[in-house]
């Protein structure tokens, strides 16, 4: 991923805010014997304390013997993209037609050392954590070894635990433009109103500011 000066995060609590209320990603894994990488789309679960993300995948998944082989990992997280037309970036001293289209988005990129859970006791913890994550509600039993009615489901699956080892994170929200150019855009992302133009305009003029 490239990241350009003015597309990187002005501190690190600018992407751990930002991933702290995300939770659904890509894993991409090295591919054995000349294969392409595996790439799984999956909800997680980021500690920031812990510095660590937990997950888990079916047992019959076609990664493992990769991640086995590869344990070093990255996972994709990509929020609040829209599509910028070109006339919207043109100044205002040049036609409109020759502005340049782009794409506005958020992005961070955990790079990871993979450590595979196998044991029931401590994949059931995990499983928990998870559910108690996405469903702080209740509403599911919890997951306990030897005890309906999620104990003949703990060997279908094995837990991830992702050790952090390195961020690159991106806010590419039109922060080279002058404060014309982004006044105008915002004002076109207000008026469009699509999905996740708010959030994009929303960082845009935070990070002008900021």
């Amino acid at each position: 991923m490239l990241i350009h000066p003015w597309d990187a995060p002005r501190a690190d609590a600018e992407w751990q805010q930002w991933l702290a209320v995300r939770d659904f990603g890509t894993l991409v894994v090295n591919g054995l014997d000349g294969e392409p990488p595996y790439a799984q789309p999956l909800h997680f679960v980021y500690d920031a304390e812990r510095g660590e993300v937990l997950t888990h995948l079916a047992r019959p998944n076609p990664m493992w013997a990769a991640l086995s082989a590869h344990p070093d990992v990255v996972l994709s997280v990509v929020d609040d993209y829209v599509y910028v037309p070109g006339p919207w970036q043109a100044e205002p001293d040049v036609p409109a037609e020759h502005g340049t289209p782009t794409s506005f988005y958020a992005a961070v990129q955990l790079r990871c050392r993979a450590h595979v859970v196998d044991d029931p006791t401590a994949k059931a913890a995990l499983l928990n954590r998870q559910v108690g994550h996405f469903q702080p509600e209740g509403g599911t039993a919890e997951v306990a070894v030897g005890e309906v009615p999620f104990d003949r489901m703990l060997s279908g699956l094995r837990g991830v635990r992702l050790e952090v080892t390195g961020v690159r994170a991106k806010f590419k929200f039109g922060g080279r433009r002058t404060e014309e150019v982004q006044d105008s855009i915002a004002v076109r992302l207000a008026e469009r109103a699509g999905p996740r133009d708010a959030a994009a305009r929303a960082h845009m003029l935070r990070r002008r500011v900021g």
